[in-house]
């Protein structure tokens, strides 16, 4: 080189070449860039990232999350999406942009611990109130919506417990209020039934707001920490939208990619799961130990009956339901016995998450977790399953080794 040519690492910066643009793969290419290039002033000025129609920073969408939004929306069955880095990040999200001092939120009782807690702390913080209503009992969220009602969350089943609630008489209830409704869809993960149209005649009922933890079955890894927000309503989305921007939320492109490349085979894992979670479920409720199982597709599970009518179809007579439930220990062992039994696993490993190729066990102290009387769930220690890929005749030897160290 001579002393008129470019020094070399400014070459290599404003290199020449560009690869040709029409490969083509399975996967979608990934984009990563906080800086975005603009090929001059009018066009940085002309360019618009609200409606998806070009990038302007990174933090605003690159093509690979532009994609990954809409697939979600497709999902579930929503017209917009946002990304965020975590389920309770899509939570709070949704709470921070649609309430403001003075408003009141109300939270079924089995709620997500994190955004129970969010209510309890910084929403309280910014003059919010809260209050808790019975999930299983729709008169009482209707007693419980007063003139500062701003938002309803909805969980179908609860945390937990996983009682399956009237979510058809809830959202009827709150539309007839005019109070937005938003729905923890991670259970439901836009399979199980379709938020947006819970009649199925194309959408004359249906939530306002899903909050998606696309850290479990989207991703199916247990790898991945990423949230959405879908909706139908554009006005809605565009509140969202622009609180979502002023706090400077996004998620990075390689964890995007990660989530596009599970995405395929999201119902694949969701129905296999599903099978097992059923057949342990089953064999679980046939051991002495046990005095309930808490599995909303089972017979006499707290909710059964709204499942049924939300979750099966002529497509899925059987219907549909995650690879989740818990089961109540008899109330005659004591915790350190429930705790030996978790510890006694050998393939389900303790840990909180779900929907990855893993499984996973967590007891609970269910008293100190709830505001309202249980009824429907009988007396003793709830443990909850996480059912992975593994076989599952191998975890129910792992199940059945456990129970008899624990309880003999």
């Amino acid at each position: 080189m001579t002393q008129a040519d470019p020094k070399l690492s400014t070459h290599l910066i404003h290199h020449p070449y560009q690869a040709p643009q029409d490969f083509s793969g399975p996967q979608p290419p990934v984009h990563k860039a906080s800086t975005v290039f603009f090929e001059n002033v009018q066009a940085m000025r002309e360019r618009r990232w609200l409606d998806k129609s070009s990038y302007t920073y990174g933090l605003h969408g690159t093509p690979t999350t532009y994609t990954l939004e809409e697939r979600l929306a497709t999902l579930e069955g929503g017209l917009q999406c946002l990304l965020v880095p975590s389920g309770l990040a899509a939570i709070a999200t949704v709470s921070l942009a649609l309430l403001k001092t003075s408003d009141e939120v109300l939270l079924p009782d089995n709620a997500y611990g994190p955004n129970k807690s969010l209510a309890e702390g910084e929403l309280a913080h910014y003059g919010i109130r809260h209050q808790y209503y019975d999930p299983m009992n729709a008169a009482d969220l209707a007693a419980k919506i007063t003139p500062a009602t701003a938002l309803v969350w909805l969980e179908a089943p609860g945390s937990v417990t996983m009682e399956f609630p009237d979510l058809i008489e809830q959202v009827r209830l709150c539309r007839e209020r005019g109070v937005t409704t938003v729905l923890d869809n991670t259970w439901g993960a836009g399979l199980a039934f379709k938020p947006f149209d819970l009649l199925a005649d194309g959408g004359s009922l249906g939530v306002d707001v899903t909050a998606h933890a696309l850290t479990k079955y989207p991703s199916g890894g247990g790898d991945v920490l990423m949230g959405s927000i879908v909706t139908r309503n554009q006005p809605l989305h565009m509140r969202i939208k622009l609180a979502h921007m002023r706090m400077g939320l996004g998620v990075s492109g390689n964890d995007a990619e990660a989530v596009l490349r599970s995405l395929p085979s999201i119902g694949l894992r969701y129905h296999a799961q599903d099978h097992a979670a059923r057949q342990l479920a089953q064999w679980l409720g046939r051991q002495t130990a046990v005095v309930q199982v808490l599995h909303s597709a089972l017979e006499g599970a707290p909710g059964h009956a709204q499942w049924k009518q939300l979750c099966t179809s002529a497509q899925h007579p059987q219907g549909v339901a995650a690879g989740l439930f818990s089961v109540v220990i008899d109330a005659r062992f004591g915790q350190e016995a429930v705790d030996l039994f978790c510890d006694s696993l050998r393939l389900f490993r303790i840990g909180y998450s779900w929907g990855g190729p893993v499984s996973l066990v967590m007891p609970y102290e269910l008293p100190s977790m709830r505001h309202c009387a249980t009824p429907q769930i009988e007396l003793g220690t709830v443990v909850r399953f996480a059912i992975g890929l593994e076989d599952a005749g191998d975890l129910q030897a792992d199940l059945a080794q456990a129970l008899h160290i624990a309880f003999g």
